[in-house]
């Protein structure tokens, strides 16, 4: 096994190893399965490839997005050593890249979780043989498995295959109640290492500011701050809104969201790292592991919704360690609206057996009757016939349906309902 120091030395050029680092890969060399939780820009990627590098075999690295992979694999040791897969899903790429790896050619094996349930990889995973596994951005398994990413959920299975290789969960924003789901969906031995370092960040300064125009005070952050920046927004149409007025100013902008193809978001993602230009207008779909050190101001021109967010897209300021700024800007028709949207979400008890009773009356139907019907709904007449607030009824009615209790017979369109367009829409009673 090859010494983890002389490892750093040569592949990244380090003497040491930053605060923890060395803790979690010697836990990680001792075979143990480690949750680490460290902050955005913390070195987490350090605490796997630098023990995969020292151990037989190969690394399965299980990531969320594509932009992270391409991201994990411009870094100092991968044009020795990671390849990622799968850029492309041309199926005889696919199986040609499993080939390799169970020859031994790679030392790291990038893929989605979705790419470890597909038949392909499940014939292939007893050749490749892994020495370790790595969950990168492990709280998306709170944040993603349980609605639109079951995949997350059933990561576990390659642990019921490989008992004795270790995992290796890493994540920057994580919670008490996250990091036990974490533990508990990876199938984490009893005892399992957990390694946590500080979250402050102390060349970030965080600023919050009620401008009487968004525009006016953005602008004047950008002409006071050098360097690379990111501006978070909520819409899609407001990023290219946003971007457009920068560069009206003169400044190098470019916009980022889900909606793009993928070759332009490869592309203007490509832009941006390489400091083409300047300034990254986008939602949320940008920046998850994507470790860019010299970005000295991220703006979030809406109130994100929820302060893991927040923090985690905030600290993409200063990973070079040297003075970086993180500035919220808001009004106070966006904090009411935060308000009641956790209201909505997280309706308390008296308000869900309000809006149950009240729709059983509505219904007419008793409780515990009415399976397999279909009845006709309409939320404005229900809600200002029993006196209830709308968007809270519809809430109820969602969480309702999340328990199986009530299913909308179309939910995406309850879902857009609660927040814009009362209607008459049908609802499938299971009571």
């Amino acid at each position: 096994m090859q010494d983890i120091h002389f490892i750093l030395k040569k592949y990244w050029g380090f003497s040491n190893f930053r605060p923890l680092q060395q803790d979690i890969i010697e836990a990680v060399l001792q075979k143990n399965d480690v949750l680490a939780l460290m902050p955005t820009g913390g070195g987490k990627s350090i605490c796997f490839q630098v023990p995969a590098m020292a151990m037989e075999g190969i690394c399965l690295v299980i990531s969320p997005l594509i932009a992270l992979i391409k991201d994990q694999v411009e870094t100092p040791c991968s044009k020795k050593a990671l390849i990622p897969w799968p850029f492309t899903p041309a199926f005889y790429r696919n199986k040609k890249t499993l080939q390799n790896a169970a020859y031994g050619n790679y030392k790291f094996l990038y893929l989605s979780p979705e790419r470890l349930q597909t038949r392909l990889f499940k014939e292939f995973l007893p050749a490749i043989n892994p020495s370790l596994i790595v969950v990168d951005e492990a709280h998306c398994i709170s944040q993603w498995g349980y609605d639109f990413r079951p995949s997350y959920l059933r990561i576990a299975e390659i642990k019921e295959e490989l008992p004795s290789v270790p995992i290796i969960a890493l994540t920057a924003s994580a919670t008490a109640k996250v990091q036990l789901d974490i533990c508990e969906k990876l199938l984490f031995s009893k005892n399992y290492k957990k390694f946590q370092q500080s979250f402050e960040r102390p060349n970030l300064t965080y600023s919050v500011f009620n401008p009487t125009s968004k525009q006016t005070k953005l602008l004047e952050i950008i002409n006071n701050t050098l360097g690379s920046a990111l501006v978070y927004c909520k819409s899609r149409k407001q990023t290219q809104q946003i971007a457009e007025m920068l560069q009206m100013h003169k400044h190098s902008a470019g916009f980022y969201h889900a909606g793009l193809s993928n070759k332009e978001r490869n592309k203007k993602q490509e832009q941006w790292i390489k400091n083409k230009i300047r300034i990254m207008v986008c939602t949320n779909a940008f920046g998850m592991g994507i470790d860019k050190p010299d970005v000295r101001v991220v703006v979030h021109f809406d109130v994100p919704d929820c302060l893991e967010n927040y923090y985690q897209e905030a600290g993409r300021a200063g990973r070079d360690g040297k003075r970086s700024y993180a500035v919220l800007l808001y009004n106070y028709g966006e904090t009411d609206a935060l308000q009641l949207k956790a209201k909505i979400k997280f309706p308390a008890p008296e308000e869900v057996k309000k809006v149950y009773t009240a729709l059983m009356n509505y219904l007419q139907v008793p409780a515990g009757s009415g399976e397999g019907i279909s009845y006709a709904f309409d939320l404005a007449d229900f809600s200002q016939k029993f006196s209830l607030d709308k968007f809270l009824s519809a809430g109820v009615i969602e969480m309702l349906g999340r328990q199986e209790v009530c299913l909308p017979t179309m939910n995406r369109a309850l879902i857009f309902l609660h927040w814009f367009l009362p209607a008459v829409k049908k609802i499938w009673k299971i009571l």
